[in-house]
Formats: C-alpha cells, sequence, structure tokens
C-alpha cells in the first residue's frame, strides 16, 4: 500500500500555527485535513463571547476558508469533529452545524473537553474535506 501523496499545506494569521509548528490545513491525496480550528479572528480576537452557538459558526467559518484556498467548499466535507467545553451547549452547537451542514451530511463527532488554551473559547472544530465528493 502507498501513502498519499502530501500537497500543499495552507499557513493563516493564527499566533498558535507559528507557536506550535502547525498548518491549518492540509492536502493529502484527495483528501483536505482542517487542523482544530477556534472561533478567533486575526489577530487573537475571539468572535462570539460567551455564545456557543455564534462560536461554532465563527470556528467553522475559518475552516471553510481554508478549504476555499483548495478550491473546495462545504459540499466536500465528509467528517467534521466539534469539541465543547460544557454539555450544556449540545443544542446550540448543534443547530449551527446543521444549519452549515444540513444538505451535506458528513460523518460528525461531538466530544466533551475539559477546556482550551483560551478559556474564552467553548468551541473547537476540525474538518476533512475528499475532493471530488458529490452530493447525491
Amino acid at each position: 500500500m502507498t501513502s498519499p501523496e502530501i500537497g500543499r499545506r495552507v499557513q493563516t494569521e493564527s499566533p498558535w500555527e507559528q507557536t506550535i509548528g502547525f498548518a491549518r490545513a492540509v492536502e493529502a491525496g484527495d483528501l483536505v485535513l482542517v487542523a482544530g480550528t477556534m472561533p478567533l479572528a486575526e489577530r487573537g480576537v475571539l468572535e462570539g463571547e460567551g455564545d456557543p452557538y455564534e462560536q461554532t459558526l465563527a470556528a467553522f467559518r475559518h475552516a471553510l476558508d481554508a478549504l476555499k484556498r483548495f478550491d473546495l467548499g462545504v459540499e466536500s466535507v465528509i467528517r467534521t469533529r466539534i469539541y465543547i467545553t460544557h454539555a450544556r451547549d449540545v443544542d446550540e452547537v448543534g443547530r449551527a452545524h446543521k444549519e452549515l451542514f444540513d444538505a451535506v451530511r458528513p460523518a460528525a463527532t461531538l466530544v466533551v473537553v475539559s477546556g482550551f488554551v483560551d478559556s474564552r473559547v467553548l468551541v473547537e472544530v476540525e474538518l476533512e474535506a475528499f475532493r471530488g465528493a458529490r452530493q447525491s
């Protein structure tokens, strides 16, 4: 079995990418993997403070922006992962996810974690996309 060809890597303005040493997204054959993405705008400004629905939309918006650099959109998403800090936020986070991905229906995972590097963050997301994915 051969390993997939590792292609382009996308960097953003996130200070964490430089500090920790990772790429926002990596192309591996027909897959594009988007790293954990928080609802932080440029220069670390938190979007949707205290609001899990708005934080989810913002985090996925940033993750989807990374996919655009590979000429991929929401229709190519085959898996999402959502990490939240409070089980009480499941309904609001789920509402945001459905709003974005209802037509696509990717495989999805939702996990409650103890916290994030920035304690104001309620949600972090990851995406996996497949080049050539089609809606049926």
